[in-house]
């Protein structure tokens, strides 16, 4: 209950930081992304100030034991990019690239009641199922032989 409570408390204060800097408008995004057009670098300071506090933490983190939050810390077993991930992000940055949302500012926009946040949201619920029970394929896995 507490680490829900914890997340329920960071994802509103998230939100809020991203409605606050209108990164819930894909117009500003889009126009970061367009750098041979009308840019605008205001996502690039959202960026920038986020770096400030992961820098922090990432320098508290070979001396805590556990998060502040949670019980213990969640690092990926397998740090090579593989297949998955590299299809991930591709559609990722496809989808960004073409709506200027990503999940972080869509969620955040939905308590406005616009349309196209609801939209995206649910693309993007659709995606993720899809990703669960469709088989990814794409790449044949390389098969071993066995010496007789």
């Amino acid at each position: 209950m507490r680490a829900a409570a914890s997340a329920l408390v960071v994802g509103i204060i998230f939100g809020a930081g991203l409605a606050l800097s209108d990164m819930i408008n894909p117009a500003r995004v889009l126009a970061f992304l367009d750098v041979a057009g009308t840019w605008d670098p205001t996502l690039a300071f959202v960026m920038g100030g986020a770096i400030i506090p992961t820098v922090i933490a990432f320098a508290m983190r070979p001396h805590l034991t556990r998060p502040l939050l949670a019980g213990a810390f969640s690092i990926p077993e397998n740090r090579a990019p593989d297949r998955r991930l590299l299809i991930g992000s591709a559609l990722f940055g496809v989808g960004w690239g073409l709506v200027g949302f990503c999940p972080g500012p869509a969620i955040s926009g939905l308590v406005f009641g616009l349309w196209q946040p609801w939209l995206f949201v649910a693309a993007m619920l659709t995606g993720m199922l899809a990703e669960r029970l469709l088989p990814l394929q794409l790449v044949p896995q390389p098969h071993s032989s066995a010496s007789t």
